[in-house]
């Protein structure tokens, strides 16, 4: 008997619901069967270090990269066939011998707001609690609101929801498409326009992780790659990249495909505290994503001076997602 396509995922209820929503594309783009014991797919639910630290920030612990470090582990050591990711989760380098195999058509890329006192976050009161554990999110917040207490929230969606009806805060920002892959959508107050409240890098989008030699999982992924979307978040991550490269501090980009060719992207960095705010806007060829992303980063860089990320560096600010 073959041996399963194996997909290695995070076990939170989020991650099951996008390896599961993988295996549906695949089963489909294949031919195959998704389910039952004809389906040649097996989902492995792995433990990352980023599910058990609950009791601090990620930025305190290591990064983000605490979410993927045990999956891409399993898929190196052949004990997985490819991993699904959140893709505003992953690291912006890659570990040796593994790259992004697909990126399934994007989900809303919105974050949305959830208050049971509060429709807007203009009309929370004055010092009011949001809980948030992004960088990206704080520094927003505070750009609007200065006023506001930020305290830190941790957990999946689940886990968030319940902190907030257990009055730890007045309100809080969850990703949109979270929201609604978990049926969940009418938990948001509302969602915020992008000129609003800009998405972190990748935000919306699943991607699959494979072996570089593995050319089954190459042809398996492949199949399932959504071009639009591969191209905004390979702009978005190489944006980042160029910006987190020697600093560590609140990003946010989105990249829309206008046309056929043209991909026009937006970027932003800010200090942890929201009181400046660096923003750039530029278009490319949809054919060279990442020339894009590096070009619109290192302008961004020059624009906002190494004074700027220097200040951010000896205050040891964490990854801004």
């Amino acid at each position: 008997m073959q041996q399963p396509f194996r997909i290695g995922t995070r076990g939170s209820p989020l991650a099951l619901w996008q390896a599961r929503e993988v295996r549906r594309q695949l089963a489909q783009a294949h031919v195959l069967a998704e389910e039952g014991d004809a389906s040649p797919f097996e989902i492995v639910p792995i433990t990352t270090s980023g599910d058990r630290i609950q009791d601090r920030a990620l930025l305190d612990a290591g990064g983000k990269g605490l979410f993927t470090k045990e999956i891409e582990e399993a898929l190196l050591g052949g004990k997985i066939d490819c991993a699904v990711h959140s893709m505003k989760d992953m690291e912006t380098a890659f570990p040796a011998g593994l790259e992004i195999g697909a990126v399934l058509e994007r989900g809303d890329v919105r974050d949305a707001w959830i208050s049971p006192k509060a429709p807007r976050l203009e009309d929370l009161p004055e010092g009011a609690r949001v809980g948030t554990s992004s960088l990206r999110r704080k520094a927003q917040v505070l750009a609007r609101r200065p006023d506001l207490e930020i305290v830190t929230f941790r957990g999946n969606v689940e886990t968030r929801l319940a902190k907030l009806d257990e009055d730890l805060a007045d309100g809080t920002l969850l990703a949109a498409a979270g929201l609604e892959r978990l049926g969940r959508l009418d938990a948001a107050t509302r969602l915020f326009p992008v000129g609003e409240l800009l998405p972190a890098a990748a935000q919306g989008a699943i991607g699959i992780e494979i072996r570089r030699d593995d050319a089954h999982a190459q042809a398996m992924a492949g199949a399932v790659n959504h071009k639009p979307s591969a191209a905004a978040v390979a702009a978005e991550r190489a944006f980042l990249e160029v910006l987190d490269g020697s600093c560590r501090t609140p990003i946010a980009a989105l990249a829309v495909c206008e046309g056929p060719a043209a991909l026009t992207l937006t970027g932003k960095v800010l200090s942890p505290d929201g009181k400046k705010i660096y923003d750039i806007r530029r278009s490319g060829d949809v054919a060279a994503p990442d020339e894009l992303g590096r070009a619109a980063g290192a302008a961004l860089k020059r624009e906002a001076g190494e004074e700027f990320f220097a200040a951010l560096r000896s205050a040891g600010e964490g990854p801004g997602i």
